[in-house]
């Protein structure tokens, strides 16, 4: 266990899907204890991650307690500490336009793809997508022509190629979208996704950083998929969870149990008790 400038963090971060949450959409009375904790020693505490500003009474749910969030893979960043209402300190849209290029781009390799979008931050707001789009979650999904998914400014876009799993479609985005149009990630499900330019989470969490005057060496994150590698280069330690996906393993500065075995409680309480 290495603690940070030889001593604790004070600031940190983790994903929540497939790594704070459990695979029953959980989190376990022993997670929330020590996150208390890690708020009691005076560490700030950020939710990072790829859900929309539409889903942040679930994520607030997840990790109650938190100091931000920073959602929307970065683009959407809450001070939810501050003494008032939460307050959005960074809200970043790209316009429909440049999504529509990079899926014309994509579907110039793969062929027809299936589009959602997301455009609205209120909420449980409906996300839009394309007729026949097979979402994974019960969320709100409201049928729309591609022209009407992308006539507004949107925080994200979910692209999905029937014949091709994520890290394959990712492959292509990351070959034939150029990252001044749009940034290209996924986290897990069976979309890729197409971010603003430049955003990330590591962009998101800097914001947070900046705000409080903490350095990136300060910070220690948690995570388990491609989008969280940003943020791992960004950070003064990354630790992934057990079940993470290969190409964060290979960057994390260290290994805790899964999700399921609540890894990430477990890393903490052990660094708060060394």
């Amino acid at each position: 266990m290495v603690r940070l400038d030889g001593g604790l963090p004070r600031l940190v971060a983790t994903d929540l899907d497939g790594t704070l949450v459990r695979g029953d959409h959980t989190v376990s009375r022993y997670t929330t204890d020590v996150l208390a904790k890690v708020r009691e020693a005076g560490i700030t505490l950020v939710g990072i991650t790829g859900r929309g500003p539409r889903l942040i009474d679930l994520c607030n749910e997840h990790i109650a307690g938190a100091h931000f969030l920073v959602l929307s893979q970065g683009g959407y960043v809450v001070d939810l500490d501050h003494g008032g209402p939460p307050r959005v300190l960074s809200r970043i849209r790209m316009q429909g336009a440049a999504v529509g290029e990079a899926v014309r781009l994509i579907e110039a390799e793969v062929g027809l793809v299936q589009l959602v979008t997301e455009a609205l931050d209120h909420p449980n707001a409906p996300l839009w997508g394309e007729a026949g789009v097979r979402w994974p979650y019960p969320e709100a999904l409201e049928v729309r022509e591609r022209a009407d998914a992308l006539a507004a400014p949107l925080f994200k876009a979910f692209v999905r190629a029937p014949d091709l799993n994520s890290d394959e479609l990712l492959k292509v985005a990351r070959c034939v979208v150029p990252p001044s149009l749009c940034a290209a990630t996924h986290s897990g499900l069976e979309f890729v996704e197409l971010c603003p330019p430049g955003m990330t989470k590591a962009s998101g969490l800097a914001v947070v950083a900046d705000a409080l005057g903490v350095n990136a060496e300060q910070t220690l994150v948690f995570g388990d998929m491609p989008n969280d590698v940003p943020m791992f280069a960004w950070a003064g330690r990354g630790v992934a969870v057990a079940n993470a996906h290969e190409e964060l393993l290979a960057v994390a500065d260290d290994v805790t149990g899964t999700n399921d075995e609540d890894g990430v409680a477990h890393y903490l309480d052990r660094l708060l008790t060394a």
